[in-house]
């Protein structure tokens, strides 16, 4: 059996946090414009909101059909979906991580980024 050796400049695996998946879930989807923020000092019901828009129904119930994929895969079990067959505004409850995928005109009325005005961003760049 060959011996395979890492190679000297390979950086370890890093472990995703709960929102990197969620928001890699989007991606992957092309979710577009996706925001992070961190709400665990302002609010018991999660740690963090993400959320990401789609062009339309069909595209955000594909974005919440990979983020419940991606997210019960790393141990993360879902524990709450609304809004999965309009397919306007799907929120999908992980516990420490809330999704909120929207179709824009929906993301635009709700304006929940104004809503948490207060609560930090964190950078998502994408792959």
């Amino acid at each position: 059996m060959p011996i395979t050796m890492k190679p000297a400049n390979a950086e370890p695996m890093k472990e995703l946090s709960s929102y990197e998946i969620v928001c890699a879930a989007a991606d992957d989807k092309k979710a577009w414009n996706i925001a992070v923020l961190d709400i665990k000092d302002s609010s018991l019901m999660a740690d963090y909101f993400v959320i990401c828009s789609a062009r339309n129904n069909r595209q955000t119930q594909s974005i919440a059909d990979n983020i419940e994929e991606q997210m019960e895969k790393n141990g993360y079990p879902i524990l709450h979906v609304e809004g999965y067959h309009e397919g306007k505004w799907i929120l999908i409850d992980a516990g420490e991580v809330i999704a909120h995928v929207f179709v824009e005109q929906e993301r635009q009325y709700y304006d929940l980024e104004n809503l948490w005005a207060d609560a930090p961003r964190i950078d998502y760049e994408g792959e």
